[in-house]
């Protein structure tokens, strides 16, 4: 079973703490006790740590006994390459770990070095063994050294990483965390990196960061579900239809990979979880037939992306501001004027250029030829 973004705050926090795991998991609880092997990504560290690190966005965490609640459900492995694991630097995901360790709970995708962050993951299930991979596209919180980080997003990295679990294994799950938030289909790059991931070997690859359900397609026999929106993230300021449907996929491990989708709402008028009724699933259904049908043609997919593009335009080409002349280059080059990208700045520019999915909208936006259209 493999699940979206979990984030245990707000009203879920308060469920936690009072114990009341029922009222979380709801009538998806049988079906996560039954799996044989249960995903979460886990998308903050659980610390009790107060300083978050330097960066552009929401710094998430949560209380360590967060992690009770997914041992009573059955979870009993998380992923950890996510933009959020690192919020709270070393000591967040060192606690995390640690909390993992104490509570008997698998984890992978990031760790105290690359080397360890892009361990594999493995579990025998009936006569089969299965491998699970985890990547993040790269923001605040990956590593590409000798120091603790998220598992990135690195093309030649992850097809040598894939092949190895292929050889070691009979299936190969990879998880990617990337996309555009609030985007409900991915981008042109992000179809192309699925599709390679799969020729590379993948069995299958699950996507989530975006927080709303995408549509899926199978590639050569392999499934790619490009995003299972939330698992549990109580979020007032993002309540809404996309934020509060996900889905998880449950695959069944035989002679070949069969799979079924397990849609739900979450956190909407009530914290916790519950299966979409007839009349919702049926709209769920059309909706995902739509998504499908847009993701398997290319031109179409390539035009819904340039259109997403221009509707977050302002929002991107402030990122981009302030606009230079060259009196301002000439004074600021003999000191007589400061700099005005100011450390937050430079923080804000870093992550636009190095995240594969914020450079897809700049690229798009910065071309004049597309402009001009």
């Amino acid at each position: 079973m493999v699940t979206g973004d979990f984030c245990p705050i707000n009203r879920i926090e308060n469920l936690i703490t009072k114990g009341n795991y029922e009222a979380i998991f709801n009538d998806l609880l049988p079906v996560l006790k039954s799996s044989c092997l249960a995903l979460t990504n886990m998308e903050c560290p659980l610390t009790e740590s107060g300083q978050p690190i330097n960066k552009i966005g929401p710094s998430l965490k949560a209380a360590p006994h967060a992690a009770d609640a997914l041992s009573f459900a059955g979870f009993n492995l998380l992923t950890l390459a996510n933009n959020h694991i690192m919020d709270f630097g070393i000591e967040g995901l060192e606690s995390t770990i640690n909390v993992c360790k104490e509570k008997y709970i698998d984890w992978v995708g990031a760790g105290n070095s690359l080397k360890s962050a892009k361990k594999i993951f493995y579990k025998s299930i009936g006569d089969h063994k299965v491998a699970v991979l985890n990547f993040a596209e790269n923001e605040y919180s990956t590593t590409n050294g000798d120091y603790p980080g998220a598992n990135p997003v690195d093309l030649i990295e992850n097809y040598n990483d894939i092949r190895e679990a292929r050889e070691n294994s009979d299936y190969v799950l990879v998880i990617v965390h990337g996309g555009h938030e609030m985007y409900n289909l991915p981008s042109p790059r992000i179809k192309q990196t699925f599709r390679f991931f799969a020729d590379a070997g993948a069995s299958a690859i699950i996507g989530h960061h975006t927080h709303c359900y995408s549509g899926y397609e199978v590639y050569k026999g392999t499934p790619i579900f490009y995003s299972l929106g939330n698992l549990l993230f109580d979020y007032p300021q993002r309540n809404g239809l996309d934020w509060n449907t996900g889905y998880a996929v449950e695959f069944e491990v035989n002679s070949k990979l069969d799979f079924r989708i397990i849609p739900y709402m979450q956190c909407a008028d009530f914290p916790g979880i519950k299966l979409l009724d007839l009349d919702s699933k049926k709209k769920f259904d059309e909706a995902i037939e739509r998504l499908n049908k847009i993701i398997s043609d290319d031109n179409q997919l390539s035009v819904e992306f340039k259109y997403y593009c221009h509707k977050v335009k302002r929002l991107y080409m402030s990122f981009l501001e302030p606009h230079s002349f060259m009196l301002l280059h000439y004074l600021r080059n003999r000191k007589l004027f400061p700099s005005l990208v100011s450390k937050k700045k430079k923080l804000l520019l870093l992550n636009l250029i190095r995240c594969e999915s914020h450079r897809d909208v700049i690229k798009i936006l910065l071309d004049q030829k597309d402009v001009q259209r």
